[in-house]
């Protein structure tokens, strides 16, 4: 039988997945709110998908797996929104599906660790709203549901070299302060483990093993470029917009030993400094 995976909200997580997975045979269909990326996802071989708009059903008639990687909105998840009744009528056809959520569910822990059986107490809009759409895509009865907690990801184009080279970059010191962050190709790597292990009702946290202050991150990546480390500036004083200071809002430490002893999953990039030595190696080459 033919693998497919539909992927709602085919972004920058669901595209490394999708690396994986099409040279298995697999077939993928993704959704774009954008016109202008459906040839980009053709030539990657997706077959894209402009939604809303375009008509789900027979995509999801074709479905063996679903990854959903939209975020929710002021009306909740845009998904269930719009196709809860007929994803509810097939929750038993699918073998798997994959909700991407955020650490930002956990909120503030002052630096302290987490895990996936921490009580989930989100202190921002953002954590308040995913919270609210992983309890709705688990009140589905018998849909195989896969929670996965992301960290701060980064990877090819979304790193820090840009803004360090153009001078941009800021280390902004706030004392005690931590972010877990993970790599892209260690998100797919944890994706296709799941798909090829289900445990419906499993919550994963997906990040590397180093949790560690954001301005020791910016000090690095300079330090691999060869150019003088940003002058760091204080939280309390820093000219930042609202949407900037909130990522500070929350520091904790998060554990990712589920993904290892469940999923058996060697991250690539177990740290910072691998993945972006790995990462400027990959910008020179291209």
């Amino acid at each position: 039988m033919e693998k497919t995976l539909l992927s709602f909200g085919h972004g920058y997580s669901a595209q490394a997945l999708a690396r994986i997975l099409l040279p298995q045979d697999w077939r993928v269909i993704g959704t774009t709110r954008s016109e202008d990326k459906a040839p980009r996802l053709m030539a990657d071989g997706v077959e894209p998908r402009i939604w809303p708009g375009a008509d789900m059903i027979p995509a999801l008639d074709a479905a063996t797996h679903v990854l959903i990687s939209a975020a929710p909105g002021e009306d909740g998840d845009p998904v269930l929104a719009a196709l809860q009744d007929e994803i509810a009528a097939r929750a038993g056809q699918f073998a798997w599906v994959g909700y991407l959520s955020t650490t930002g569910v956990y909120g503030d822990h002052q630096g302290d660790w987490v895990d996936e059986a921490t009580p989930l107490t989100p202190s921002t809009k953002r954590g308040i709203a995913r919270v609210a759409a992983e309890a709705a895509w688990a009140d589905i009865p018998d849909l195989p549901l896969h929670i996965f907690r992301l960290a701060g990801i980064y990877g090819p184009g979304r790193g820090p070299f840009s803004k360090v080279r153009n001078g941009t970059a800021r280390r902004i010191i706030k004392p005690g302060q931590v972010f877990s962050r993970t790599h892209v190709a260690d998100i797919a790597r944890v994706l296709a483990a799941s798909i090829a292990r289900p445990n419906p009702g499993a919550a994963y946290n997906v990040c590397d093993d180093d949790p560690a202050p954001p301005e020791d991150v910016i000090a690095y990546a300079a330090e691999l470029l060869g150019v003088p480390v940003p002058e760091a500036e204080g939280f309390a004083t820093a000219d930042m917009t609202p949407m900037a200071r909130s990522f500070y809002a929350e520091s904790k430490k998060v554990r990712n030993d589920r993904i290892k002893d469940e999923l058996g999953v060697a991250l690539l990039y177990p740290d910072y400094r691998s993945g972006l030595k790995a990462l400027l190696a990959h910008e020179i080459g291209a």
